[in-house]
Formats: structure tokens, sequence, C-alpha cells
């Protein structure tokens, strides 16, 4: 985390991915590529790829960013994120070999590796020494000069391209898809998601498929979205690839934005995969239906629902409102946003107004690039109204006051139609769901045997009669607690159940209480 940022501008090229690649041997050559950019639905539709690849039996590498929880999850084999052990044996093997570009760039004085680019040597590392079938790397940033960019991709997909890291991509729709267009290489597949921006963007990314001998798939013309309804959990979706229709798909994940990312993974799983014609339509659904998007207009809790949602551009702001509509019926939803302070947060926070009953700024974790809490509430207030903000300084308090404010207004207390949306960066989705994530506490994963078990105590010694006299004991309560009660008659509780005029003597209890448990003598009478 010490190293530079990739967001530096006087690190925008490939020279040290190259040199790093060359002393390892350029391993990427022998890998097949699925190359993933895109404003928005970039992770997603490189799981979406990844489990489709794995449903087939190859082995897979995923390289995604950012992470919520923890590092390791950038980095994952066959649908499961390396473990912490093997990410440090992982830089183990890497680290001398960074060393030397890192030295290579001081004496040209120039910036060393960034924290992305040694990421993404760990991962081709890794992915070439498993080995793996088929590599799915999400693009961090951009395209054309991004550290992933030094991979060949077999098929480059572009998903929606809009306005997002204009600092360092361009204040013009078009500089940003011209930069995304960068993976786009010789003899390729360039899959075209659907375009905000078509008549601007289009053109471009047809000119860059064209220059590089690229086959073009567009989403809309090559390939579509047939038709999709809403179901329980996500939607039944049907697909047209170049290879053949594949008919209500279930796609385990909310919106239309989502479907248009499965047919994406599709027409890229459909390259990749050794078949002739359609893929299997029961693999499909298999793999389609059980892929887990984390972070992504994801549900985390109920009664009352709670989703989290990393998105935090318009076009994901637009995506997370119509997923909303579509599927819930909320009569009260309260917002929790925290934002990084280089994004477009009115903008942002105007499409989400309609569909929040109030909103609540706070801070996440990132406090070098989160928007500082008086920023975010002035531009709330000037979206919402003041009546309608709170300013509450941490997450965890934050969250805990929505979910105070719903329950609150819940009569039913089942939590329908009420719920809570945290949002506005990946940083903040990621806090929330450590905070909210439901987990086994370790001791009940341990056969019973080896669990910890409190140590045995002893009573406390009665208190004696002293005690009582002193007032430092409650004669009732010492008399329930030691049974022991003097004024207790037997007669008095069987003369409630025989009449006043039938009294037992003694003789008649000794005889009762000496019955033998197996003697068949009839007891009530």
């Amino acid at each position: 985390m010490a190293r530079p940022s990739e967001r530096n501008t006087t690190n925008l090229d490939l020279q040290r991915m190259r040199m790093i690649l060359d002393l390892f041997g350029n391993p990427e050559r022998s890998l097949r590529v699925i190359h993933v950019t895109g404003t928005n639905g970039k992770g997603s539709t490189a799981r979406m790829a990844e489990a489709l690849c794995r449903a087939y039996g190859l082995r897979t590498g995923l390289y995604t960013s950012p992470h919520l929880e923890s590092v390791t999850e950038r980095i994952m084999l066959d649908g499961q994120r390396i473990s912490r052990e093997d990410f440090i044996e992982l830089w183990d093997q890497v680290k001398d070999l960074i060393a030397l570009v890192d030295a290579q760039m001081d004496q040209q004085g120039s910036p060393r590796m960034s924290f992305f680019e040694v990421l993404t040597a760990m991962a081709i590392w890794k992915f070439a020494d498993e080995p793996v079938d088929v590599a799915i790397v999400e693009v961090g940033m951009g395209g054309r000069w991004d550290a992933t960019n030094v991979l060949d991709a077999d098929a480059a997909i572009i998903g929606p391209v809009d306005m997002d890291h204009m600092a360092w991509l361009g204040n013009d729709v078009r500089d940003i898809a011209a930069e995304k267009a960068g993976i786009i290489k010789p003899d390729c597949t360039a899959i075209i998601g659907p375009q905000p921006h078509a008549d601007a963007v289009m053109p471009i990314l047809e000119e860059a498929a064209t220059q590089a001998h690229a086959r073009l798939i567009r989403d809309g013309q090559e390939a579509a979205v047939l038709s999709r309804v809403p179901a329980v959990g996500g939607q039944l979706v049907t697909l047209r690839t170049p290879n053949g229709t594949y008919t209500e798909v279930p796609v385990d994940k909310f919106g239309e934005h989502q479907a248009h990312n499965a047919l994406a993974a599709l027409c890229a799983a459909e390259i990749i995969i050794p078949v002739n014609g359609p893929l299997d339509g029961d693999l499909v659904a298999q793999a389609l239906g059980n892929v887990k998007i984390p972070g992504r207009i994801e549900q985390i809790r109920n009664s009352p629902t709670i989703i989290l949602d990393g998105g935090h551009n318009l076009n994901s702001a637009e995506a997370l409102r119509e997923t909303l509509e579509e599927n819930y019926d909320f009569e009260q939803l309260v917002g929790v946003v925290a934002m990084m302070k280089d994004k477009q947060v009115e903008e942002y926070l105007g499409v989400l107004e309609p569909v929040l009953s109030e909103i609540i700024v706070t801070q996440n974790s990132w406090a070098a690039r989160c928007m500082p809490l008086d920023e975010i509430e002035r531009i709330a207030v000037h979206v919402f109204g003041r009546e309608r903000v709170t300013a509450i300084e941490d997450l965890p308090s934050a969250i805990q006051a929505a979910v105070d404010r719903v329950d609150a207004a819940d009569e039913v207390g089942v939590g329908y139609g009420h719920g809570v949306l945290i949002c506005g960066s990946f940083v903040t989705a990621g806090d929330a769901r450590i905070l909210l994530k439901e987990s086994i506490h370790p001791d009940l994963q341990l056969p019973k045997d080896q669990r910890v078990h409190q140590l045995g105590v002893d009573p406390l010694p009665r208190t004696d009669a002293a005690h009582v006299a002193d007032g430092l004991e409650d004669a009732a309560e010492l008399d329930f607690e030691t049974d022991a009660n003097p004024d207790f008659d037997p007669n008095d509780v069987h003369s409630l159940l025989l009449g006043p005029d039938l009294r037992l003597d003694d003789d008649d209890l000794d005889d009762i209480l000496d019955l033998d448990e197996d003697d068949d003598t009839d007891l009530h009478s």
C-alpha cells in the first residue's frame, strides 16, 4: 500500500509491466484471456464469464478489483479466492524480481511499480504457475494504459462507457471510449455492450475493431437480450448469441443491466470454450443461476431489508434506481451514503432522490479519499432538502440509525416495505459488508469435544439466618431457594384435592410414598 498509486498521471504507461513480465519469462503468452472493461458492470461480467468457463470443466483464473473485504479476493482460482498463506507465498516468489524493476525505475527517475501493477503481476504469475486454462481479467481503470493491458485478449468485452475517472481518462466520453478501446487486440473478438452514448462511442469502438481486424459482436445487433422476466432472487432471460438462442436462463441478479452483462459473458464463453455451436443450455443455466457478485445490488439482510451497492457514478446510480423500482416495493427506504470526493456526488444523489425517503450521509474507512462529512452534507441538503438529511460521522452509527428508523416505522415488525440502502462506493459497501454479514463463530466449526466449555463454578454458600436477620438477604427469596418452608403442611394441598372432610394421616402418606414404581396399585385410588 506504500507503493505509488496507479492514479499517478506520471505512470500511465506499460513500461514497468513489460519489464516484470520479461523477467518472469513472459508467461502471459501461454494464457487464453477474456479481458473486460467498461465504466460499469466489469466485475459482474467477469464473474459470469468465469462461471460459464468453469461449468465446462476449464480451470479458471479470475482477477478483479477493487476488493470489498480482503485483497485476496482479487485473485481467484476455480471460483475460490486464494488463501492468505498463498498470497504471502506468491509475494515471496516475485518480490525480488519486482525489486529489480523498482531499482531500474529509480535509476531512470521514474515511479516504481504501483500497487495495482504489483497485484496484476502477481495474478499473471499465479495463473501461469497453476496453470489455468483461461484467465478472466477485469481492467482496473480505462484500458489502453491499464496494467492489465499487457495481456492479449481472445475475447475483449467493452461494457457501457460513461463519465468516470475523468482526471485520468479525459473529460469527454469520446476520450474515455478511446482509452477503453485499447484492449481490442489484433484478431480478437470484440464484444460491445449497450452504450448510453452510442452516437459518440460506437464509431470509436467500431473503428478500433476494424483497425485490429477484430471480429465484432454488438449487443442489439449480432447478439441481443430477447426477453427478461423478474423472478425470485433474480430474473429469467432469453439471450441470442451468434451461436444460438438460450431460452429462459436464470440469472441470479436483479436488473436489466445484469441481463446484458450475462449476454456479454455468454458471447465471450462461446469464444473460449472448445465447442462447436451453442453451449449446453443446462450448463449455462447452472452457471448463471448460481454466480455470486458481492457488493453489486446485494441484499445482505432481511427484516429490515438491507441492500449494498458499490456503484459510484451516474450509470450505476441509474441501474440501481431502475432495479429498485422494478423488484422492490418500498414505502420507506433510508439511504446511507459515503462517497469519494472525486465523484459526481450531486448528480449521483439526484438520480437516487426519488426512491429514498431520507438520506444519512457519512464517511467510509478510506479517509484520504472520502468526501468530508460537511461537504457531502451540504450537497445532500441541496438535493433532498434539510428535513430529509442527517449527517453521522462514522458508518456503523449511520447504519444503526437507519435501521432504527425503519424499525420504528414498521408497525407489523416483519420488514416488508421498509429498507436500508447503503451505497456510494465499493469501500462503503465493503465496510458495511464486514459489519453486517452473518458468520459462524469459529468455536462452532470445531468438533464437539474440542469446543471451549465454560469451567464449572461451585455455587455460593447458602446465606445463613444471621444474614437474613441483618437484612442482607430477602427472607422469602432464601426460603424459595432452600425449599425450607416450615409452614408447609401436605394436608393443605390434599384438602384442596380431596375435600375438607377427608384428611390424610401420616400412615396414609407413608403408604403412598413407599409405593414401588413397578407396583400395579392404582395410585389415584
